[in-house]
């Protein structure tokens, strides 16, 4: 009798070993991105205000333009783990190009969008008139790079689907590493300002891209998968991107939303909510490597019809989302006198920014379950559930959050609204985790 519990340990021991070793590098992975932006940031700030303004307002416009295509990651990893699961490489690697050529239709559609309207892009943000200049060389630029961003996206994807983080990991690193190197080259070294940033970066971009490719084809003629676009085969992994689509539109609106509320609320709170909102997606990045770990993991247990096996891996990957979501949290309350002085010594802002991190802190072991049951219902396929159920959070999330000023609310009360949401999405998440009607077994789903 007291040797029943040895097996659910030895599971979980399992689960915690392949856990670890694709959530690590995908946690560096996540950071490298970031970064390029702050390597470009710290070299471009010594230019002039301009310059770095102009860059501010062009790097949010890519990172818009970038981040709403994150599906061509999602929807590659959870595809191609369940051919992993069957045990069909080719399948699995023939899946994954279907997505790298989507990624370079798409990129080439962005492209075409944005080097005729950049100029108005630029003013529609309100840009000032000696910062616009700037802004509209680096947007135009850097949007030459969009098509290997996107690439990028959906090579990691095939990766992580084959159970692989450590590469993307090393080549976000050799990517920052060639970005930082080309921007001090470019902009000092051949003068070209913040056009020799942009080059940099586009260059950087499609080296990444390169490498992807590389390490994509050569796995292809191992396993004898054809390299040829197909069109049934794109236009499936368009299908399966469009809730995942809707999905990312539906946040973004909530971040929009709660960006625009705070504005209402005056500078010291719009100034606070700026650095909360910077540690909280610094938060996301942890929480969200766990979640592409149960991505790569779901997928692979579904594709071998092991529904026992999804099942477990689910549960214990739950553990590790409460516990992750403690020990941040933990650390957030803990650290926040430490953390202010760091962005801020106004004490307008520091009072609002203050009790609101503690709002975040509470709400990190809820974070926790919501990355988790995101990432297990990625991987299982379930993308059209994802996408309703981020359509009624955000429905139920608006008109919370703009009451806030309108009560005469501040901060604090605002980002109670973003408790709510995490809590309206831990609600239905866990409602379809329960059901088990997200286990679908075979194949594709």
């Amino acid at each position: 009798m007291t040797q029943a519990p040895a097996m659910p340990r030895r599971t979980d021991r399992r689960h915690d070993r392949e856990i670890i070793a694709l959530a690590l590098p995908a946690f560096g992975s996540l950071v490298a991105e970031p970064l390029f932006v702050m390597a470009d940031s710290a070299v471009i700030g010594h230019l002039g205000t301009p310059q770095l303004a102009g860059l501010g307002i062009a790097a949010a416009l890519l990172t818009t333009a970038v981040s709403v295509f994150v599906f061509l990651a999602y929807a590659t990893t959870a595809a191609v783990a369940r051919r992993v699961g069957a045990g069909d490489l080719p399948a699995a690697i023939r899946q994954g190009m279907d997505g790298i050529w989507l990624a370079l239709l798409l990129g080439a559609a962005v492209i075409a969008t944005v080097l005729p309207t950049a100029p108005w892009l630029v003013e529609a943000f309100g840009t000032s008139g000696t910062a616009a200049p700037y802004a509209t060389t680096y947007l135009r630029i850097s949007a030459l790079g969009i098509p290997a961003m996107l690439v990028v996206l959906a090579a990691t994807g095939v990766l992580r689907g084959l159970q692989d983080t450590r590469t993307p990991l090393y080549v976000a690193i050799g990517g920052f590493s060639v970005n930082a190197a080309l921007n001090i080259g470019l902009v000092y070294g051949a003068g070209l300002g913040i056009a020799g940033s942009a080059w940099g970066t586009v260059i950087a971009q499609c080296g990444m891209a390169a490498v992807y490719l590389a390490v994509v084809v050569r796995g292809a003629r191992r396993h004898g998968a054809s390299l040829r676009p197909d069109a049934a085969g794109i236009r499936a992994s368009a299908q399966a991107g469009v809730p995942l689509l809707v999905r990312t539109l539906s946040l973004r609106a909530v971040l929009m939303i709660a960006t625009a509320v705070a504005a209402r609320l005056g500078d010291a709170e719009v100034a606070a909510h700026q650095i909360v909102l910077t540690l909280w997606s610094l938060l996301a990045f942890a929480l969200d490597a766990i979640a592409i770990a149960g991505q790569a993991i779901i997928g692979r247990y579904l594709g071998a019809g092991d529904r026992d096996g999804a099942k477990a891996a689910c549960r214990r990957m739950v553990q590790w989302g409460i516990a992750a979501g403690l020990v941040l949290g933990v650390l957030v309350a803990l650290a926040r006198p430490l953390f202010i002085p760091l962005f801020t010594s106004d004490p307008a802002v520091e009072g609002p920014l203050l009790a609101t991190l503690l709002v975040v802190a509470v709400t990190q072991p809820v974070s926790g379950i919501v990355f988790i049951l995101d990432g297990v219902l990625m991987g299982a396929g379930d993308g059209p559930y994802l996408a309703w159920a981020m359509v009624v959070t955000l429905a139920l999330f608006a008109p919370a959050a703009l009451a806030v000023p309108a009560l005469g609310g501040g901060l604090v009360a605002l980002w109670g609204a973003m408790a709510l949401m995490m809590t309206v999405r831990l609600l239905t998440l866990w409602l379809r985790t329960r059901s088990g009607r997200w286990i679908v077994t075979g194949a594709s789903r």
